[in-house]
């Protein structure tokens, strides 16, 4: 069922949310070649928990057989590894590295999502055309979160303003209502035809989420049970905020 907030409860929201923005300003400074994710991870939980918040990824449940609960506060994922990367005292960030990281911050009662992607170091023309797409494929498709649109037209936008640009989009993960829980309804993918799937509404809270290919739309999942990588070892990239539906134009809730 999908959720129309309160005003209350969208002043909640966007606690979490600013908690959640914030800890991304910091990163931006902070990431660098010759620190560990694991560094990255702990960098992030600090500044979490200094402003009241709760690492809403660590513990979550994994919801497989003999696959345990998710170990960290962030999901890392490096060059072919779309989402999920568990961090580790042994993955050292180099050079170059196309690095994706996804959070959640949970408070008062709330959650607040969004994920980035970096690339340390020296960027290339091939990985920053790859970063910029992603992002600008979340703002294509926001263009339609308007009041009186479907789902589907936001779908739209993004996989067609990927495949445009010669990437593809992950079909097999997607975007979510948010709220008091992580994962809501509705689901929002990041490819399907315009006109289809629910209406928005002011008050809906959406989690939007391109997550983008360079190469083959083929995905592996690691033995971690977690961590998904590209089936052709080729970049990807993520990038995520949370929004709120209004009367008029979107508000981005993970932005500061």
């Amino acid at each position: 069922m999908v959720t129309i907030k309160s005003q209350k409860e969208i002043e909640k929201m966007r606690e979490a949310c600013k908690v959640t923005a914030l800890v991304y300003q910091e990163i931006e400074k902070y990431i660098r070649p010759g620190i560990t994710t694991m560094d990255l991870d702990k960098f992030a939980e600090n500044i979490i928990k200094e402003n009241g918040g709760i690492p809403a990824q660590k513990g979550y449940p994994s919801g497989q057989k003999g696959v345990p609960n998710f170990p960290a506060t962030l999901c890392v994922s490096i060059n072919d590894e779309i989402i999920h990367g568990i961090p580790s005292n042994r993955r050292v960030i180099k050079n170059g590295d196309v690095v994706s990281v996804d959070l959640v911050v949970y408070k008062n009662g709330f959650n607040g999502d969004a994920a980035r992607t970096y690339i340390v170091g020296n960027a290339s023309p091939e990985k920053q055309k790859l970063v910029d797409v992603t992002r600008q494929a979340f703002f294509e498709g926001i263009s339609y979160a308007v009041k009186g649109n479907r789902i589907g037209d936001i779908s739209h936008a993004i996989g067609e303003y990927v495949q445009k640009n010669g990437y593809n989009v992950v079909k097999e993960f997607q975007g979510h209502g948010i709220g008091e829980e992580m994962h809501e309804d509705p689901g929002i993918p990041n490819y399907g035809k315009a006109g289809r799937g629910i209406r928005l509404e002011p008050g809906m809270t959406l989690a939007i989420e391109p997550m983008v290919i360079a190469g083959k739309p083929k995905i592996c999942v690691l033995d971690d049970g977690w961590t998904i990588v590209t089936e052709d070892e080729s970049l990807s990239a993520h990038y995520e905020n949370t929004i709120l539906i209004t009367e008029k134009q979107p508000e981005i809730l993970t932005l500061l």
